[in-house]
């Protein structure tokens, strides 16, 4: 199959998806809130697949809180196991938020869960718990979907209108914990109060602990969240994902923040329209230690440009990324012959405007691993970047693989791989570098030890 033939041809199903369950992506986002517990309406199962699932990225305890539908609930509807679950949690872990989300068994009897969630609330004394209800059945959507949800969601029950404060939201998008940190670190340094939603840098990422907590220190608080209506403006790194799961447009429409949905700042241009952007708002030029992150990158690019210029890569992932990553690469004279993240968001709609002038870039949406397997044969890509899910098909084909993104089930420290700004893009760069170097090392007869 060549790519014009993949574009033309039917697909009926999907063979080693590249991407995740819905409520998994609600689960992350619900995580960034402080004190909130991700609360599934379905199986068990569902539960301890996403908490397996999510732990081996993060390497951190992840509670989540489930209806555990058994044969009768599936029959007859999960009214009572929902109440006795939330009465459960209100009682154990008295949270500010319980963020549900609900699974494909749920969806798929036809249970009315806010119906249920109004009920519940009518009929029990929530004393300061807030309850959030997102829709994620998996077969409408991927991760991704489920986490704008979550996001959307809980822009839409806790923001008010207040009297503006002179802070601003921010909309990360599903990045690393490391990446939510610098951007923190960023707006700090300028000034600016920032209302991140979702905020999972030290729930995800934390310390030890010498004592069980009920909930990992960290996350936005709910009395933050409320206040979002009152900002001067909401910025969110997702241009990407399907603009109707836009929290920020919803903020623009119901409360006149000016929104402002801008590509994931990887590579210099990017992160000098974000980093303009703040800069906007604080009223203050960057602190000159940004100034200099910026120059160490550029510098690095003249230096690497021999090895990079030309080379091809196949990225996949979340449509954000994968755009974000697919800019980048071309700024650095690498040729994305292959971006593909998955169905529901813009990524068709604007990549030609974003990666006019690469030649040979082919974006598309909603291709499995088979597929890419297929396609790369044909591209005969020099490198792949994207979660650990492809190493199998990067070791068939022999080429290196850049472990980013999510899940990183391979290595450690996938909470702490970076790509945002200037210093994120320069740590990127670097080991895209040298993968091909070590690469070309390893395919060497000679052996170079000076390259």
């Amino acid at each position: 199959m060549t790519v014009s033939d993949y574009q033309t041809a039917p697909h009926e199903a999907t063979r080693n998806a590249c991407y995740l369950c819905a409520p998994l992506g609600a689960s992350i986002a619900f995580s960034g809130i402080a004190r909130c517990l991700p609360y599934l309406h379905g199986g068990q199962g569902c539960a301890t697949y996403i908490r397996r699932y999510t732990i081996s990225h993060f390497r951190e305890p992840m509670d989540i809180a489930s209806s555990s539908f058994g044969e009768e609930a599936t029959v007859f509807g999960g009214k009572d196991n929902l109440f006795c679950g939330l009465k459960n949690v209100i009682s154990q872990y008295q949270p500010d938020l319980i963020g549900i989300a609900s699974t494909c068994l749920s969806e798929t009897i036809g249970e009315n869960v806010p119906a249920l969630i109004e009920e519940f609330r009518q009929s029990v004394d929530l004393g300061e718990t807030q309850l959030v209800f997102a829709s994620t059945p998996s077969y409408a959507g991927s991760h991704l979907t489920g986490f704008h949800k979550a996001v959307l969601a809980t822009a839409k029950a806790l923001a008010v209108k207040k009297e503006e404060h002179g802070g601003i939201n921010i909309m990360p998008g599903m990045i690393s914990p490391a990446d939510i940190r610098y951007i923190k670190r960023i707006c700090q340094d300028l000034g600016i109060s920032a209302a991140l939603l979702p905020d999972y840098s030290d729930t995800l990422d934390g310390v030890s602990w010498p004592e069980y907590h009920c909930f990992p220190e960290g996350g936005t608080p709910v009395s933050v969240l409320k206040g979002m209506g009152g900002a001067k403006a909401s910025i969110e790194l997702c241009r990407f994902s399907d603009p109707q799961l836009s929290a920020a447009s919803f903020l623009e429409k119901c409360h006149g923040l000016p929104a402002y949905r801008i590509g994931l700042p990887v590579g210099v241009r990017a992160a000098d329209e974000f980093m303009d952007l703040l800069s906007g708002y604080a009223g203050r030029p960057l602190p000159e230690g940004y100034t200099r992150e910026r120059g160490r990158l550029l510098d690095a690019y003249v230096d690497a440009h021999k090895y990079v210029f030309g080379r091809k890569a196949l990225v996949y992932g979340d449509a954000d990324f994968v755009m974000g990553i697919g800019r980048f690469l071309a700024e650095i004279g690498m040729v994305p012959v292959l971006c593909t993240a998955d169905k529901g968001g813009n990524l068709a709609g604007q990549a030609e405007d974003l990666l006019a002038g690469v030649e040979k870039a082919v974006v598309l949406e909603g291709a499995d691993f088979a597929d890419i397997e297929t396609l790369a044969t044909e591209l005969k890509p020099d490198i792949f970047i994207g979660s650990s899910k492809g190493y199998k098909l990067a070791r068939l084909l022999g080429v290196p693989l850049v472990r980013l993104g999510f899940p990183v089930h391979d290595r450690l420290g996938g909470a702490r791989l970076r790509c945002v700004g200037y210093a994120g893009t320069q740590e990127l760069f670097d080991r895209i570098v040298n993968a091909l170097l070590e690469h070309r090392q390893d395919e060497s007869d000679i052996g170079y030890s000076y390259m």
